[in-house]
């Protein structure tokens, strides 16, 4: 909910007296903030990160001004234009979105995007059984927080540990955030573009590691990644999807066509900040 709910010209009371005078300027607006639900929870942010252990942060809402930033070129060309926004309607500008996670980072594009433009998100989709496109309104308000697995165990510096199968390893894991995946993606990229072999799943691997049997050691880690048994990774992919925080962007959609149902992702489409 808002924390400011006198977001209109002039405020008036309850007996419905002309809107209080204001001083400054004829036309005042109070822009409303609200709290937002950390998927998180703040539990996987080391003691000196401005999120350790805080569960809701304060954005305020959407103005033209942060529809100037969608539309930056530049910014788009760079891939910066939704952290700019959102370190613009932040509160508070100790926090960094590329140090986000990524699930607290998905709550607050969808926010904001809810406190600029409204619940409703209208996409075309393809039905997976009979292949008929039609349009769907999405409704984000419905979206909820996929929660953290209680059995996982926490260290004090949000790292969490993952026994694995085969080699009985105990390997202590983070959280990627915006910066981390940004840097894999730059990588894979590359590597695309000078024809190597893809090892994505094997670079994200080194990058959630932290140690194994409490030993740090990147080369360590990156010497046991390459050499994982098939069940340890497919093992460590699973448990680590388990922890991850985020928001559930699946709803269940009925086709029009044929009345079968879909579970549909709900995509992060060019329209998504500019509904018609």
């Amino acid at each position: 909910m808002p924390r400011n709910d006198e977001s209109r010209l002039g405020v008036q009371d309850e007996g419905g007296s002309p809107p209080i005078e204001n001083t400054k300027s004829p036309l005042s607006f109070v822009i409303p903030t609200e709290f937002v639900e950390l998927p998180t929870k703040g539990k996987f942010y080391p003691p000196e990160h401005p999120l350790h252990n805080v569960e809701t942060v304060e954005i305020r809402y959407m103005t033209a001004k942060e529809t100037d930033i969608l539309t930056s070129k530049s910014l788009l060309k760079k891939g910066l234009a939704v952290d700019r926004m959102l370190e613009n309607i932040l509160v508070d500008k100790n926090i960094k979105t590329r140090q986000l996670f990524t699930g607290d980072k998905n709550a607050l594009i969808i926010a904001a995007r809810i406190s600029g433009f409204g619940e409703k998100y209208d996409v075309q989709l393809t039905c997976q059984h009979c292949g008929a496109v039609s349009e769907h309104e999405f409704d984000l308000g419905e979206i909820k927080i996929k929660e953290t697995s209680e059995e996982i165990k926490f260290s004090d510096s949000g790292t969490f540990f993952i026994t694995l199968p085969k080699t009985e390893v105990i390997a202590e894991c983070c959280l990627l955030t915006g910066d981390d995946e940004k840097m894999l993606l730059d990588r894979a990229e590359k590597k695309q573009k000078l024809k190597l072999p893809d090892s994505a799943m094997t670079d994200q691997y080194k990058k959630i590691i932290v140690s194994l049997n409490g030993v740090a050691e990147k080369g360590v880690v990156e010497e046991f990644v390459d050499i994982m048994p098939a069940l340890d990774s497919t093992h460590l992919r699973k448990e680590y999807d388990k922890v991850r925080p985020d928001v559930d962007m699946t709803q269940l959609v009925d086709c029009e066509s044929c009345d079968a149902s879909n579970v549909s992702n709900i995509p992060f489409s060019a329209n998504f900040f500019w509904p018609e």
